[in-house]
């Protein structure tokens, strides 16, 4: 079936997501290159030359196998895809240095001026750069963009993307997915900020990253009053006293705006004042930890996929939505799976209020069904040094996660509700766990980590994380003795088929029902008699799957399309009021300001 989202029908051609794609760091130069572009699907070659024709429209930034794109087809390892379109900078855009930025690109990506290369990228989830003043020249220059993607093929990440889709594989994208956009910046300019609350201290770390050796003033507003302003040297972190703190918590998403002056050069961005960590409860239970307190994470399982648009929502707005009605049904957790998000997403979640579990995008070679399914069933683990078995053997594929591990990071270390780091996920190219918390811990010592969810657990990281679908959840005694914390970080996945809303005659599911009361039934009871009496003994999080219907599978919340909550609000609420009641964080009596919206 042709499903659709409304935002996906409502789309403007015109506007296709053009918000400020950068929240965490915003400056007054920004020219929008969404929207319509011509693309070409050639065989690849080894002298590849740009088409002399092309195949007609294509709606950037949605890729072309998805509907909102236009185009409706699949690229294939043996092809390339091309893109073209013509820039013209408008009259005094240029004050400096132009920087032609790209959300994503799925996954090997050359990016031509004119004909002459400018710069390439490899990974088809992080967003890159490249400096074109020199190319552009006069302002005006032809912008092309050649695109290879192998997919689950090769051993680079491909999240949950496979060319034969079924069941929780899901239709493979490619080419640009996130906004293409331009920006200038003096020739002295900050190119990012590092960004770190100190809750206690009642000081936020600012690091102004910068090639120039310069200083920067940096002021620190709450609600349109100064608290904090500085003079810091670039490069160099430095402690910012905010005084009395308000801290940021789902209940009370409080902000804090930052602007930063380098030279002729002023940025914006945000921090909430928050702290991470594990600890014990008044009896000694180990527990997760929210501004030095227990706090329980109920969570939901987020894909980040779209009927219409794929791997790119059809507007902010969807965004937003997806995010409110979660909280909505009383989640305090989102668990953002095999996929990073456009930055907006992260900042609608700082603004509103919920916190984020962030999955690593997985790689490698093909599965093998004894190490990412045997273990739903029986008790196997598998060390993790042996890599074959976990479709690791190749050393490339190997280094390029660790680098993509340490870009995602980077990129998402300011963002205020992300509270846990999961590096894998299932097995699904799972390799060295342990070394890799170890090197997640150093990359970043302020958020918690689970370092092995579902299963082929090495023993390190902060939770003892479990999924469980096919037998019943009972806490045990032994899962708290290495003092780790037990989270239930994958269970439920119950589908319900909504007539006129799947998008298959197939439908994936974990339990099946066949009316909407069934399905309401099972999952209170299943939260009554298995999941919330494990929160006593210890259990310290809960992951549901999921936030919406994907292709077949049918466990979702919400069906695909995003236009009928299938269970009923007031029992998601009653579960999820009963499972957070040890929470404890101070609601804010006045809402949150819209102006990040």
């Amino acid at each position: 079936m042709n499903l659709t989202t409304t935002e996906g029908d409502a789309l403007d051609e015109n506007a296709i997501l053009p918000e400020y794609p950068r929240p965490q760091l915003v400056r007054d130069s920004y020219l929008n290159l969404n929207g319509r572009w011509q693309y070409a699907i050639r065989a690849r070659v080894n002298d590849e030359t740009e088409p002399t024709e092309w195949d007609g429209p294509i709606l950037v930034p949605f890729s072309p196998e998805s509907a909102l794109s236009g185009v409706n087809r699949q690229l294939t390892p043996d092809q390339t895809l091309w893109y073209r379109r013509e820039l013209d900078l408008p009259a005094g855009f240029n004050v400096g240095r132009l920087l032609l930025h790209f959300g994503a690109v799925d996954s090997e990506c050359e990016v031509f001026l004119d004909g002459e290369s400018v710069g390439s990228h490899v990974g088809g989830y992080l967003p890159f750069s490249i400096d074109v003043t020199d190319a552009i020249g006069s302002g005006r220059a032809t912008l092309t963009v050649a695109v290879h993607d192998a997919s689950d093929t090769v051993p680079a990440s491909h999240g949950k993307q496979k060319l034969d889709r079924g069941g929780i594989w899901y239709t493979a994208q490619s080419g640009i997915w996130q906004t293409v956009w331009l920006e200038s910046v003096p020739d002295a300019h900050i190119e990012r900020l590092q960004l770190t609350p100190q809750l206690e201290a009642g000081a936020v770390e600012v690091t102004v990253i910068s090639e120039a050796d310069a200083q920067a003033t940096v002021v620190v507003t709450a609600g349109g009053q100064t608290v904090a302003e500085a003079t810091v040297q670039a490069n160099s972190p430095t402690r910012i006293p905010l005084g009395d703190v308000r801290p940021w918590s789902p209940e009370d998403p409080f902000l804090y705006d930052i602007r930063v002056t380098l030279g002729t050069d002023e940025v914006t961005s945000y921090v909430g004042m928050r702290s991470f960590g594990t600890g014990t409860d008044a009896d000694g239970v180990p527990r997760l930890l929210l501004n030095g307190k227990p706090y329980f994470h109920a969570g939901v399982l987020d894909q980040g996929y779209w009927p219409d648009g794929l791997y790119t929502a059809p507007s902010d707005d969807a965004l937003i939505a997806d995010i409110r009605t979660m909280k909505d049904l009383g989640f305090t957790m989102l668990r953002k799976h095999i996929k990073i998000e456009p930055l907006r997403w992260y900042a609608h979640c700082d603004r509103i209020g919920i916190l984020v579990w962030q999955d690593m995008v997985n790689g490698g070679a093909p599965y093998r069904p004894a190490v990412i399914t045997l273990p739903a069933a029986t008790p196997v683990r598998f060390r993790d040094d042996r890599y074959d078995l976990f479709g690791r053997a190749d050393a490339a594929g190997r280094a390029e996660f660790r680098r993509e591990l340490h870009e995602t990071i980077e990129l998402l270390s300011n963002v205020v509700s992300i509270a846990m780091w999961v590096p894998f996920n299932e097995g699904w190219g799972q390799f060295d766990a342990q070394e890799i918390a170890d090197e997640v811990r150093a990359l970043d010592p302020t958020r918690t980590i689970d370092h092995a969810s579902g299963w082929h657990d090495q023993g390190a990281g902060d939770v003892k994380s479990l999924h469980v679908y096919i037998r019943p959840f009972r806490m045990r005694r032994s899962w708290r003795e290495d003092g780790r914390v037990v989270v239930l970080s994958e269970y439920g996945g119950y589908s319900y088929r909504e007539p006129g809303h799947a998008f298959s005659d197939k439908e994936f599911g974990y339990r099946r029902y066949r009316s909407h009361a069934e399905l309401d039934a099972a999952f209170e009871r299943l939260h009554d008699a298995e999941v919330i009496p494990a929160v006593g003994l210890g259990l310290a999080a809960t992951v549901y799957t999921q936030l919406s219907d994907v292709e077949d599978e049918l466990n979702g919340i919400l069906t695909y399309d995003r236009r009928i909550v299938k269970l009923t609000p007031d029992v998601v609420r009653r579960v999820n009021a009963r499972l957070t009641a040890g929470n404890t964080q101070t609601p804010r009596e006045d809402p949150p300001a819209d102006a990040r919206e």
